[in-house]
């Protein structure tokens, strides 16, 4: 290969709106290494859906840009789908609650075979890489950033839900990526808009955040990405993804996959790296694949011209390629698995919500309303959607308790019965008598809470993080 082509071989790019045809010109000419998609990229019908026909059109499009080298490898087309907050796909795609809806579940072959639903569905339209999923130990309220996104509070109860959600994407054929090495769950400030400092110790992150990647690594997992977090204890100043003692701090546990990038148009990074030298800063430090850098063909040239130059040595590109080449290599001879239409694990995120429900105070049986009920709280959707469900299952609306929901940063609204609808941390300041946990906003979730509202279904679920003095793993019996 040329080291034109070596460098785009590291590249993995987005592209803005609709400019597919565009898009995928600068694929082949810059001989990048497939696509990511983002919201702004998926094609949607009168309704807002996504188009699933479309979608599919555009990833062929895309692959077959990746593919006009004639390289053995399949190109890359990836997205973010974790579940919760952060879905690129929306319906008729299955909708998926919180991440944290696993850890509160605690059933390993649920997480599982929620991760091959979610992944199948992906399969049918292209896609063979999802950044997901989120292994990061959440540290509580003074976790900004991932919140929700995170399986536990508990180091092993994220690693071992974080192993089972990448072991079901990988039997759907999808590659995963855990994320966001070394622990994003653990510092107080949001990496998309400035650089979080992280003040543990190595020996601390050992003992906690770097669980997850460890049982990851163990597991044989092919990717793990890096995040925009400065360790002082592995290298001060200098965000994770750019650090040479960070990737090394990775490899150190085993690690012999695919390093990549968060994404490099984030704040942390462009605020301190422009014109393409953080392209360059992130091979020369270890990484193998460069995600959304602000300017592909900026970072193309950059790399290139640090070949040139000797500032980045040939050596260690030939080394991101032949990772990145083998991993596609591998998965390209997996196969590809036929996938299930768009919507078809829609019963297996309802599992996942049912067994997720927790009660963290009030009555562990019984009926928690009477027949009617009253909402407040939330989003306008979530409130339509609670008037919904307790329709579907009976309840009058407009008299009785007020149940209030919580959305994400959302307070106490002094409702009779508190329901925090994402991170749990939302109830440690509510005086309500019945405080629930239900990790989600989907229909399948609020369908779930009434069921738990009407006494119709137990609230199995067990908190997966402190709520003010009450520990995790507290729950129903």
């Amino acid at each position: 290969m040329t080291i034109e082509e070596k460098a785009g071989q590291v590249l993995l790019p987005f592209y803005t709106g609709n400019q597919v045809e565009a898009h995928a010109a600068t694929i082949e000419r810059l001989h990048l290494a497939g696509s990511i998609i983002m919201g702004d990229n998926v094609p949607r019908d009168a309704q807002g859906n996504v188009d699933v026909a479309g979608m599919g059109a555009i990833n062929r499009r895309l692959a077959q840009a990746a593919a006009a080298d004639g390289d053995p490898w399949p190109g890359m087309i990836g997205v973010d789908q974790e579940g919760g907050m952060v879905a690129r796909l929306g319906p008729p795609l299955t909708e998926w609650p919180a991440p944290m809806s696993y850890g509160a579940a605690g059933s390993e072959p649920l997480t599982r075979e929620a991760a091959q639903g979610l992944a199948g569905e992906l399969v049918p339209l292209g896609f063979n890489v999802d950044f997901a999923p989120d292994t990061d130990v959440t540290m509580g309220p003074m976790d900004p950033t991932i919140g929700a996104r995170s399986m536990s509070a508990d180091p092993a109860l994220a690693a071992a839900h974080g192993v089972a959600f990448s072991q079901g994407m990988l039997a759907a054929g999808v590659l995963p990526a855990v994320k966001h090495f070394p622990g994003h769950g653990s510092v107080t400030a949001d990496s998309h808009h400035s650089m979080p400092t992280q003040p543990a110790a190595v020996e601390e992150l050992r003992g906690r955040d770097w669980k997850p990647f460890q049982a990851a690594i163990d597991a044989g997992t092919p990717m793990v990405m890096t995040g925009h977090i400065a360790v002082p204890a592995l290298e001060p100043g200098v965000p994770a993804s750019l650090s040479a003692p960070t990737y090394a701090a990775l490899r150190g546990l085993g690690f012999k996959g695919v390093a990549v990038t968060d994404a490099l148009n984030m704040g942390a990074v462009t605020k301190q790296y422009p014109n393409g030298t953080a392209a360059v800063m992130a091979l020369v430090a270890g990484a193998d694949l460069l995600l959304m850098p602000a300017d592909v063909a900026q970072a193309h040239a950059a790399i290139v011209g640090a070949v040139k130059s000797g500032s980045l040595p040939a050596a260690r590109l030939d080394e991101a390629v032949l990772r990145v080449a083998t991993m596609m290599t591998w998965q390209g001879r997996r196969g590809t698995p036929p996938g299930v239409p768009a919507g078809g694990a829609a019963p297996v995120s309802a599992r996942v919500s049912a067994a997720a429900v927790t009660v963290v105070s009030g009555p562990c049986a019984g009926p928690l309303v009477p027949g009617a009920v009253r909402v407040a709280g939330g989003r306008p959707g979530d409130r339509q959607r609670f008037e919904a469900a307790a329709a579907r299952a009976g309840l009058a609306l407009g008299s009785g308790p007020v149940v209030n929901l919580i959305g994400f940063g959302g307070r106490p609204g002094g409702g009779d019965i508190e329901v925090a609808l994402d991170a749990p941390w939302a109830l440690q300041a509510s005086p309500a008598p019945v405080r629930l946990a239900l990790y989600g906003r989907t229909d399948a979730a609020f369908d779930a809470l009434v069921a738990v509202l009407a006494g119709k279904a137990p609230a199995p679920g067990n908190l997966p993080a402190a709520v003010g003095t009450l520990p995790p793993g507290t729950g129903c019996p």
